[in-house]
């Protein structure tokens, strides 16, 4: 009786699995048909957000990133869009699961236009930094599944007169920087230049500079970051949020301190 497949008693461990299938794969698995096996051991590949950033300098904040999506070990999108403006005075950067973090841009830009629209005022910029956190708090239950989203927000606080920039954890824990943030799969060493080239006040076409090299090294170090690509024309994304609102910066300009950073290492 002792080669018996042994049935899982009342009152089993909570995360015990209730199907048939899985008790036979751990007690039997030379049982499961070769075609099964496959399927057990193939993950299913989502597409993920790789490397985002923000700083503050002297007129608000800037919120950048590459343009590299992957799944696995392949690139699903050379030209990914991972930076948004939330409303007119802020922005969000995303990282993580790639569907999952665009849907949830959509719905707090959609959410903070119907506040606007009911209320006829804009929410502070803590409020929208508050309502993000909730968000992805909510989303809880797909991270536990694998589907994390870990953005970055930023804005200019018209209270205050100052950018801001708000970083967050997969649970919806939610802190504020007072010089710069980066997430994603490439974020450490996008950091670590950072904190090479980052001072305060720095001015807005320094502010680029700063964040292009630290998307560059990201690059560098990391294989799922993507680098600027001019054969292609692909360029990392940066927006600055400001006095006068959000606004996205021009391709030839970022195209222009890609080719300084470059040619600084050349020499």
């Amino acid at each position: 009786m002792s080669d018996e497949l042994k049935l899982p008693l009342a009152g089993t461990p909570f995360g015990a699995s209730p199907s048939f299938v899985d008790l036979v794969r751990s007690e039997r698995p030379e049982a499961i048909p070769e075609a099964l096996r496959r399927a057990a051991a193939t993950e299913l590949q989502v597409a993920s957000a790789t490397t985002v950033l923000g700083l503050r300098y002297a007129d608000g904040t800037l919120l950048a990133g590459d343009r590299r999506a992957t799944a696995g070990n392949l690139i699903a999108d050379a030209r990914m869009r991972k930076v948004f403006p939330a409303d007119d005075y802020s922005a969000i950067a995303i990282a993580g699961a790639a569907g999952q973090a665009v849907e949830l841009v959509k719905l707090f830009q959609l959410e903070l236009e119907h506040y606007e629209k009911i209320t006829g005022d804009r929410l502070s910029l803590e409020g929208k930094a508050n309502r993000l956190a909730q968000m992805i708090r909510e989303n809880f239950p797909m991270a536990m599944q694998g589907l994390v989203v870990v953005p970055l927000f930023g804005g200019f606080d018209e209270r205050r007169g100052e950018g801001r920039l708000f970083y967050y954890d997969a649970i919806g824990g939610r802190w504020e920087e007072d010089d710069f943030q980066a997430t994603g799969s490439g974020a450490l060493p996008a950091k670590n230049s950072l904190k090479k080239r980052w001072r305060p006040g720095l001015a807005r076409e320094e502010a680029i500079r700063v964040a292009v090299e630290a998307l560059i090294d990201a690059a560098d170090d990391d294989a799922a970051t993507g680098g600027p690509d001019p054969a292609r024309g692909i360029y990392p994304v940066l927006l600055t949020v400001g006095p006068q609102g959000a606004a996205e910066v021009p391709e030839d300009e970022v195209a222009a301190a890609v080719a300084a950073v470059q040619e600084e290492r050349a020499r």
